[in-house]
């Protein structure tokens, strides 16, 4: 058994003597929020993310617009990913581990764990696609933190303007789908998922190649995140100002109206009172806007947790069992609204869905702390890690001390 992060000694900003950096650790447990939120909303029916279908309430399209609003989506899980596979190569190096032999099965590890996540639970899953494009981070691994940040942008303004450009044509050719007309569309795919299992995995397999696709759509803005991750790492960003409170509330009051300026743009094309045309392009505005959200975020939770260190203990440890929480939370939504369990499908509110979502993190954060005081790794931690070094599971040596990042789908287009 392994004591919890107090007993070590870490603070909200700097390194243990592990080599973890705990700032990412307290950023990895505030994170499973954000994915809660918005996955929720999918994994509960075709309309709960757009504030329901015909006849919603005023209370579930005001919780879906402001979800919308406010919440990034996979930026952080990206950037803590490109963080991480610095923190793992500098731990090869501290060993004298071969990082190549490590980085692939990490990354095969990753890719069979989101296509059985895909498959049983949940088709918009996004770990495959990190799995592919830690692949591409390998490549660029020894690019300086200033050619990963100019690479990152170009990225981000390419994609931003791809989505623009489309959005603006769709908004000029197509008509307006309404709620009614889209019932028929997946008449099917509510009935499937209120079946049995064999019905809800088959469902999930007619999803995946469209989930999959979006996730290729936005691939080149998870890259950019994780150039982001890989520049920052290199300059030490975490370890350096993750305790500087006045460059912490200056980056947060600098960037949050920024952040949330895109917000509002993003929500009024996806959620009203814009029409479903719309909506490519108010994620034109998130690709710009996301970022300064983000870190926004970042700095908000970081400042918390350098004034009450019970909130940076809970984090870290939670932070710690990331993607054990990542999947613990579709098995418990697919047991709400699929027909493995209540089969709630299509008929929960949004501002229900979204309120189920407290609770659940609440109890998530309290295991995490709670195992995490007793054993070292999550049980998804501890497979990954397994198959990462090609050891079983009670002979896992010290390599590598940093966890595994719990990805998230992104919005789909």
């Amino acid at each position: 058994m392994s004591p919890g992060p107090a007993a070590h000694g870490k603070t909200s900003g700097g390194s243990g003597g592990s080599g973890r950096v705990d700032g990412i650790d307290v950023l990895r447990g505030f994170a499973p929020l954000g994915i809660l939120l918005v996955n929720a909303q999918l994994m509960a029916g075709p309309y709960t993310a757009f504030g329901g279908g015909p006849g919603a309430s005023g209370a579930d399209r005001a919780a879906a617009w402001a979800v919308t609003a406010t919440t990034t989506v996979y930026q952080l899980f990206s950037f803590l990913f490109g963080y991480s596979f610095v923190l793992h190569r500098r731990a090869a190096r501290r060993t004298g581990a071969v990082f190549p032999a490590l980085h692939l099965r990490r990354t095969a590890g990753l890719f069979g764990l989101g296509l059985a996540h895909a498959v049983l639970l949940y088709p918009g899953d996004i770990l495959m696609t990190y799995a592919a494009l830690g692949l591409v981070l390998y490549g660029l691994r020894d690019l300086t933190p200033r050619a990963a940040v100019r690479l990152a942008a170009a990225l981000v303004a390419g994609l931003a303007v791809l989505l623009l450009g489309y959005g603006l044509l769709t908004v000029a050719l197509t008509e307006p789908l309404t709620p009614a007309a889209y019932a028929p569309l997946v008449a099917d795919t509510v009935a499937a998922y209120r079946g049995g299992a064999l019905s809800v995995i088959g469902a999930h397999l007619r999803e995946l190649p469209t989930a999959l696709g979006a996730n290729l759509m936005y691939a080149p803005d998870m890259l950019a995140a994780f150039l982001a991750g890989l520049a920052a790492a290199g300059t030490g960003l975490v370890e350096r100002r993750g305790r500087d409170r006045r460059w912490l509330r200056r980056t947060l009051t600098r960037w949050l109206p920024v952040g949330l300026a895109g917000g509002v743009v993003t929500a009024c094309c996806a959620n009203g009172p814009l029409d479903s045309r719309w909506f490519l392009v108010g994620h034109a505005v998130s690709l710009l806007t996301a970022p300064a959200l983000t870190a926004s975020y970042a700095c908000a939770v970081l400042l918390l947790a350098g004034a009450a260190r019970p909130v940076a203990d809970v984090l870290a440890a939670s932070g710690r069992m990331a993607l054990s929480h990542y999947l613990t939370q579709s098995l418990v939504l697919a047991l709400v609204f699929t027909g493995y369990g209540l089969g709630l499908y299509d008929r929960v509110g949004t501002a229900l869905v979204l309120a189920g979502c407290v609770p659940l993190y609440g109890l998530q954060l309290a295991f995490g702390a709670w195992l995490m005081s007793r054993v070292r790794y999550g049980p998804a931690e501890l497979l990954l890690r397994t198959l990462t070094l090609a050891r079983r599971p009670g002979r896992v040596p010290a390599f590598p001390d940093s966890r595994p990042v719990v990805p998230v789908r992104p919005p789909a287009a």
